[in-house]
């Protein structure tokens, strides 16, 4: 099955409420699909009983059974999409000595033939397919693999971390790529950074004697040292990496800015802190006029500020099981049923059933976040065209929307998500920004 057909197949099977592939899928008396769990959890907030896809209302509340064919039809589905990815996989060889190997596979060394300077990750042609395939990620720079990218530094800029695209030696920078046009100086590496890079380029070069005075060991003694050196190598080579972002989320904390929610853009069943500082979903239905900028029927609310330059902020999301964070632009829909993607005017992540990241770049992109983040910091940069997530407390990237085009004011967007019976009662929380992370 080609990618081109794989993700239209999978484009039949996804809930228009939830956008994920159908969990106990039920039809509605005009045809339309949806997840039992989803479309009645939207007409239990909704006060006609309305379907989500074409508007048509119906009087009195169907009986919604399980579509026994479409579920099974589903199930066939997974079953192939599994086959498929596990018949990719063993078609690939193990990369050969002085091959790049994929920085995804576990277990063994898949050769990559391309490497993501966004990413900053080496991918094999299994996983490299979503960067074929997701619109968003089809602007990221590939290159021909480049092993170890994180140590790849740029001599034109010494200091400032960038990375050098060995194939047309342009710079290009993890940190300039949101700073440089704003001509504001790089946070300066640490001295426990520059020790450990130094250790590194010491490794190194015992590395390169060990292979040059191989041919004077026995074999088995010279793998044994080459295996002893490389045990010491990568947890040097994650620290790095480690360093490397938290100085990036460092420099983009230097934008923080003041947000607070609008409370008439509140949907009716969230409950706001007198600061604007904290949201959570109710079980009671507050009465509020139904103006325009009133989210209904989602569950969603807006920041009170709008930007249209770069800006940074955090939220709080310990102890949650549900959760959408992100940014919007000025014109998006309040009203009706609403898709969260870029082409809508939003650019968010979400959480789902207490473990399950993604990131809403049209098709959900699913994130591997173990342990997931206590506290979600997002940095726009207005002019690039850049939105990114970060965990605050692990220094990390989550996720970044690049190739991003804004040409209205951007709002922060919150939604707690719904309570059910006090599994995720837990509020969202915009916090002050501590720089010393």
């Amino acid at each position: 099955m080609s990618a081109v057909s794989y993700l239209r197949s999978e484009a039949q099977f996804l809930c228009s409420i939830c956008l994920d592939v159908f969990t106990d899928p039920v039809s509605t008396p005009c045809g339309h699909n949806f997840c039992k769990n989803c479309i009645t959890q939207h007409w239990d907030m909704s006060q006609r009983c309305q379907c989500p896809m074409c508007k048509e209302t119906f009087c009195t509340r169907p009986q919604l059974r399980v579509n026994t064919l479409i579920s099974e039809i589903v199930a066939q589905f997974r079953r192939k999409a599994q086959q498929k990815a596990s018949s990719s996989s063993s078609e690939q060889q193990a990369a050969k000595p002085g091959e790049v190997p994929c920085d995804i596979c576990t277990g063994t060394r898949l050769k990559a033939p391309k490497s993501c300077l966004v990413c900053l990750t080496s991918y094999c042609q299994t996983h490299l397919e979503p960067h074929l395939t997701a619109s968003r990620l089809k602007r990221h720079q590939l290159v021909e693999p480049v092993e170890n990218l994180e140590d790849k530094m740029c001599t034109k800029h010494d200091k400032h971390l960038e990375l050098l695209c060995k194939t047309d030696q342009t710079c290009v920078c993890v940190l300039c790529s949101v700073l440089d046009h704003k001509n504001h100086e790089f946070v300066p590496l640490r001295e426990e950074y520059e020790g450990k890079k130094e250790e590194l380029m010491k490794t190194d070069s015992e590395v390169e004697q060990l292979s040059c005075s191989e041919d004077h060991l026995h074999p088995l003694q010279g793998l044994s040292l080459l295996k002893s050196v490389a045990q010491v190598k990568e947890p040097l080579r994650r620290d790095m990496k480690k360093k490397l972002l938290e100085a990036e989320l460092k420099s983009v904390q230097q934008y923080a800015v003041n947000v607070s929610l609008d409370p008439d853009t509140a949907n009716s069943w969230l409950v706001l802190s007198d600061d604007g500082k904290q949201v959570y979903h109710s079980d009671v239905k507050k009465t509020l006029p139904d103006n325009l900028e009133r989210f209904s029927p989602c569950i969603m609310v807006l920041g009170k500020q709008s930007f249209s330059s770069g800006f940074y902020f955090e939220v709080q999301v310990k102890g949650k099981t549900e959760w959408d964070l992100g940014v919007a632009r000025e014109s998006i829909k309040k009203k009706g049923q609403l898709i969260l993607c870029p082409q809508n005017g939003f650019w968010t992540l979400w959480l789902r059933n207490g473990n399950e990241y993604r990131a809403l770049i049209g098709s959900p992109l699913p994130l591997s976040l173990q342990p997931g983040p206590e506290k979600v910091g997002m940095f726009v940069d207005y002019k690039e065209g850049l939105v990114s997530f970060y965990d605050v407390d692990a220094g990390t990237l989550i996720y970044s929307f690049t190739g991003c085009s804004f040409t209205e004011k951007l709002y922060p967007y919150f939604s707690p998500g719904l309570h059910h019976d006090g599994r995720n009662s837990a509020p969202l929380i915009i916090c002050p920004v501590n720089r010393t992370h």
